[in-house]
């Protein structure tokens, strides 16, 4: 029997890559919906046109807000494995929702595991926690490093990740939370800051744009692959009991490090082009630096990953370049009449 895995946040970054892989090793698919009056399937079109014809893919639409249609997927597809990806998913943005932030990212994870808990027991349960948790807890942070929000993003992730322990504590459930430091991709949405860089270059050079206005540049992440943490996210739920994992490069790098290493590409001075502190984008407070020991998953669930920042750059370069019909090498000639 094909194992049958539910996505929820199927249409982010995460959701796609994690769909794409899960089908590669012969899952079955439901990724689930919120409605939206505009259908948001860019990242996972070219999975729909390929799988869900033949029934690898198959899409609901569900509300994580209501109770009844998380159960009710559940009761009638039986899933074995159970991601939970959704979320109100910008740190910024959640100053200002911090109740929405609130419901969606942790009460929604309780009612799925009530869910579960009530209606399919034996189903896997992944909660996608976040180095956010951490907040201005000092570098490196692991497993063991206590949580320190500094948003309400942060302390909606903290709740979650509490909610899904209580899950595997009290009812025995398969419940593990994937404690991820800051993953990109060409697929991360444009109002994040290193996607905003590789896009809004790709824009420079293009005549849309002229300047890049960003915040404070001297905080610091540790910046991996998506592709990589999906594989990890993936490799949790196999492990051979429910744990909490911190998924990391090790590797720590400022704002303007990423800015540099995008701007290398095309050996273009990125003083001329960028702004900083400009305070739309400054927020009342801030995470300084967050830097992460894998050291349990990689010895564990044999799990490293395969980008290193540089590599991540360009990937993300090179494909916010085709957007605007650009290759590499059309867009360094560009650059050179720019400088």
């Amino acid at each position: 029997m094909k194992k049958v895995a539910f996505i929820t946040g199927i249409t982010g970054q995460d959701g796609s890559y994690l769909a794409e892989l899960l089908i590669q090793k012969n899952y079955i698919v439901h990724g689930l919906l919120r409605r939206t009056s505009v259908l948001n399937v860019e990242r996972i079109q070219e999975t729909i046109n390929k799988y869900e014809k033949i029934g690898k893919l198959n899409l609901h639409y569900m509300d994580l807000t209501d109770t009844s249609s998380i159960s009710n997927l559940i009761k009638k597809y039986k899933p074995d494995e159970f991601y939970n990806l959704a979320a109100m998913s910008h740190v910024g943005i959640s100053f200002y929702t911090g109740e929405a932030t609130l419901n969606i990212n942790t009460v929604a994870s309780y009612r799925i595991l009530e869910s579960i808990l009530k209606n399919h027991k034996k189903c896997k349960f992944y909660q996608a926690s976040s180095s956010e948790m951490f907040g201005s807890t000092p570098p490196p942070q692991n497993e063991k490093s206590p949580f320190n929000p500094q948003s309400p993003y942060g302390i909606s992730k903290v709740a979650a990740f509490h909610t899904t322990k209580y899950f595997r504590q009290a009812h025995g459930l398969f419940a593990s939370n994937g404690i991820l430091f800051n993953h990109e991709s060409p697929r991360r949405g444009l109002n994040f800051v290193t996607r905003k860089i590789t896009h809004s270059l790709a824009r420079i050079l293009s005549g849309h744009e002229s300047k890049i206005h960003l915040g404070d540049i001297s905080t610091r992440r540790d910046w991996g692959h998506s592709k990589d943490y999906v594989r990890g996210i993936w490799m949790i739920l196999q492990y051979k009991k429910p744990e909490d994992f911190v998924l990391s490069t090790g590797k720590n790098y400022s704002i303007e490090d990423f800015i540099k290493k995008v701007f290398k590409l095309l050996d273009l001075n990125w003083k001329r082009f960028v702004t900083t502190n400009n305070k739309n984008f400054l927020r009342p407070s801030e995470v300084r630096s967050l830097q992460g020991d894998s050291s349990k998953a990689r010895k564990l669930l044999k799990w490293k990953p395969e980008y290193n920042l540089d590599a991540l750059c360009q990937d993300m370069l090179l494909s916010d370049l085709k957007l605007y019909g650009m290759s590499l090498e059309e867009a360094k000639q560009i650059a050179k009449r720019l400088k």
